[in-house]
């Protein structure tokens, strides 16, 4: 598994208040990240796959409606985590 309970209590840790704040828009934008470009390097390699396909554009929409969230109630923490995961708009 490419997400283990290791790996997801580092992005609460890192982009969280701490490693139990699991519902902060920022923690879950960057788990959103991680499985984004790592769901897209598997469809580089398997170009059928059409589950796989629905559920990167679902979780594209996702990870954009909190962004959209973010930048209406707070700007600053917006223009930070688009900063720090180098995302682009």
């Amino acid at each position: 598994m490419y997400l283990t309970s290791e790996k997801k209590k580092e992005f609460f840790a890192q982009f969280g208040k701490s490693e139990a704040d699991t519902g902060s828009a920022e923690a879950q934008i960057a788990m959103f990240s991680f499985r984004i470009s790592h769901l897209t390097e598997h469809l580089k390699e398997n170009k059928k796959d059409f589950s796989t396909q629905r559920a990167l554009t679902s979780l594209v929409g996702k990870r954009r409606k909190l962004l959209d969230y973010l930048k209406k109630k707070d700007i600053g923490r917006y223009r930070a985590i688009v900063k720090e995961l180098n995302l682009r708009r």
